[in-house]
């Protein structure tokens, strides 16, 4: 790697004559004793934490002058770090989420009054206490599978935090906090399988989850019916990539009708040649669609582009009245459940129930009536983990989501209340790296696409005005120093 000189800070750095003839150190101090696996920057881009194979996580600022110091050190986890992300600025104090190969996620707050070294770390040893922690064996039952993948998301508006978290068996499931800006209390809202079958004793895996980062869906989701505060997910199983949504399922819990998120298939990715082994979704969609991308081992980093058609009949107004706000949602919820409560007893009407009338054969002959069937012990509905979970609450078990509902795939759930059809089609199939592709990942504003592989090369790439993306630079490696305090 070339040389470079290093640049002037605030107009305090010396004559640029003395500056070109001191090179810049190359020599990177993160201070791991072992290799980097995670790296992650905040909303302002001013803290990186970065988490080794040895399971401690560092954490540093940069100051006025350009320097990165460090601010804290532990070990956060018994095995390898796998992923680490930093929760919106708005939240307070700053809080690190971080996934650890032995299956156990964990939530770090900040102690700004702390001093520099224990501010994420709390405690006399260089183990830190976390606020929040969960495997994925907590709560029993016969799933032993570790975490592999997790994304948050926060609402600004409800102070409300989301959490997915993915199995290596193609388990997801989905957190919320019960209470505003309470980040150490989160209950399981849903539950279930992304994969029909789990892999292979031995086979390769990659999973990986991406939450929708914008406030809420785009405007030409929000015209076809999504509702106001639905969210977006985004995951890679294996060579598949599948997008849900979330509707507002109503169910009665001691006589009140209490909503909660439930997802289902908006649309499934497929095309890949080998494991895909991230999908972003880009923020910014106020152009009015979609976009994710996707790192594959086929050597390709592909986007696409998913829309929600309307017909031109169902084409609703451009008025705010029109959205369906989760009070609209409810009101939808409670008439569906009225109009199939009133088709049932029309249908059942003046008919007793198992009784029939004896029929007359074509000799005359009357034969009996068939027997009617036993009476059924359970009503037929439709399998959702979250109304197993309301109903064993309301019943008082302890279990929060039914393993019979669990166990199975989330189907599209076309025509009920909240839904709405999606489409999705590849717009660019991007192969510069010519090696495997191992990351991809969207700019703050979506409008810059950036992708490393095995050549070790970072491209960045963006969109031409006919919609296709295309190579626009090829960053090389800066390394700064990162001080000591």
């Amino acid at each position: 790697m070339a040389t470079t000189t290093q640049p002037p800070v605030d107009g305090l750095s010396p004559p640029a004559q003395q500056q070109q003839s001191q090179p810049f150190e190359l020599n990177l101090q993160h201070g791991h004793k072992d290799l980097v696996q995670a790296v992650a920057f905040n909303t302002y881009g001013d803290r990186c934490a970065t988490g080794s194979v040895d399971g401690k996580i560092r954490v540093f600022n940069r100051h006025k002058d350009g320097t990165w110091r460090i601010c804290d050190t532990w070990t956060a986890h018994g095995g390898e770090v796998l992923e680490l992300q930093w929760l919106p600025a708005t939240v307070y104090p700053n809080v690190l989420a971080s996934l650890g190969a032995e299956g156990w996620f964990r939530l770090w707050a900040e102690d700004p009054s702390a001093a520099p070294g224990r501010r994420f770390c709390a405690g006399r040893t260089s183990s830190g206490r976390p606020v929040f922690d969960t495997r994925s064996s907590r709560g029993g039952g016969s799933n032993n599978s570790p975490y592999r993948s997790f994304s948050m998301k926060h609402n600004d508006e409800t102070k409300h935090t989301y959490l997915a978290l993915l199995t290596t068996e193609g388990r997801l499931a989905v957190w919320e906090t019960e209470q505003a800006e309470a980040l150490n209390d989160y209950v399981r809202i849903d539950e279930f399988l992304v994969l029909p079958q789990r892999p292979a004793r031995g086979e390769e895996t990659s999973f990986c989850c991406a939450f929708d980062p914008n406030p809420e869906p785009c405007y030409a989701a929000l015209r076809a019916g999504v509702p106001t505060d639905a969210l977006g997910l985004a995951v890679a199983a294996m060579r598949v990539v599948r997008l849900y949504r979330s509707r507002d399922a109503v169910t009665a819990s001691y006589g009140v009708d209490t909503a909660r998120k439930e997802f289902y298939l908006a649309v499934e990715v497929a095309g890949h040649g080998g494991l895909v082994r991230e999908v972003a979704w880009a923020p910014g969609n106020i152009r009015g669609y979609d976009m994710i991308a996707t790192a594959c081992q086929d050597g390709y980093a592909r986007v696409f582009r998913v829309d929600t058609p309307v017909d031109g009949t169902d084409r609703t107004s451009w008025a705010e009245s029109a959205l369906v706000t989760p009070e609209k949602s409810l009101q939808l919820h409670r008439a569906a459940a009225k109009a199939a409560a009133a088709a049932a007893g029309t249908a059942t009407a003046g008919t007793p129930l198992g009784s029939s009338s004896p029929s007359k054969d074509s000799d005359g002959t009357r034969t009996p009536p068939a027997p009617a069937p036993p009476p059924q012990s359970h009503h037929q509905h439709h399998p959702s983990s979250l109304s197993a979970s309301l109903a064993s609450k309301a019943a008082g078990s302890g279990s929060s989501v039914a393993s019979s509902s669990t166990s199975r795939l989330r189907p599209a759930q076309q025509g009920q209340p909240g839904t709405a059809a999606h489409t999705v089609r590849e717009i660019s199939r991007l192969d510069n790296h010519r090696t495997p592709v191992w990351r991809v990942g969207f700019d703050d504003d979506g409008r810059v696409l950036g992708t490393t592989g095995d050549d070790g090369k970072l491209l960045c790439y963006r969109q031409t005005p006919d919609g296709a993306w295309a190579k626009s630079s090829e960053m090389i490696m800066m390394k700064t120093r990162m001080a000591a305090p």
